[in-house]
């Protein structure tokens, strides 16, 4: 483990329309450890799926290096990708009980993100704000094959289908990027219920102006909140 841990904060909230909240937070500066996962709405039993995962991920021992700590992460995602698969298989009614992930690993200088579905990982860098995932959903293989356009995805009825998650049929599917960190990096994982309520020059002006995970939760629940909405924000 570096001897530099990252600063961090983390916070959640069901929202302004939603009865319960499905989303769940790792928030691990001690391991250089941050997730966001979002129970797959309408699928059922959504809280379950992201409590699984975020007790698999938060129970990931110390003393790991970098390799070993990947590999945990990855093994364990799987684990969890199976556990969810067998308990609807059990369950006999077709359903399905997933989550999105989405997880950054911060160790040495340097950071890795790991994600399926469409919760987000953004970098702010010299006030420019990066999206460092691309979402595994519906909409963004409309937009990658030019039959919609970018800043009508958001509000597209079909906007909720995600193509990839823990607990979805098939393997589990996890993309990856990796780079090195630079001094004053912020970087902050989302579920979909912060981007669908505050536009992206909004969530670069409260992270250039030093907001913690608190403000934005409740910057985007103020701004509507159709949804659960969950942020962990960690400083380089």
């Amino acid at each position: 483990m570096s001897a530099t841990i990252l600063r961090s904060s983390a916070a959640t909230h069901p929202g302004a329309v939603r009865p319960r909240n499905e989303d769940n937070l790792v928030d691990r500066p001690d391991l250089g450890l941050w997730a966001v996962a979002d129970g797959a709405g309408g699928h059922g039993s959504g809280d379950v799926a992201s409590a699984a995962i975020a007790d698999a991920l938060g129970s990931i021992p110390p003393g790991l290096n970098a390799a070993e700590m990947l590999a945990q992460v990855r093994l364990r995602l799987a684990g969890v990708h199976g556990e969810l698969k067998a308990k609807a298989l059990a369950r006999g009614t077709g359903g399905v009980i997933a989550s999105t992930i989405v997880v950054l690993l911060a160790r040495g200088g340097y950071y890795a993100a790991l994600w399926a579905g469409d919760s987000r990982i953004y970098l702010l860098r010299d006030r420019q704000l990066l999206r460092l995932t691309r979402d595994h959903s519906l909409v963004q293989e409309m937009v990658d094959a030019g039959d919609l356009d970018p800043e009508a995805a958001e509000a597209h009825p079909q906007a909720n289908i995600i193509t990839r998650a823990v607990g979805a049929e098939g393997e589990l599917e996890l993309d990856k990027a990796a780079d090195r960190m630079l001094p004053g990096d912020r970087f902050m994982l989302c579920s979909d219920g912060v981007f669908k309520e505050l536009p992206e020059a909004r969530i670069a002006e409260l992270l250039a102006g030093g907001a913690d995970a608190a403000e934005l939760v409740r910057c985007a629940v103020e701004a509507g909140g159709r949804d659960n909405v969950s942020v962990v924000l960690v400083d380089g």
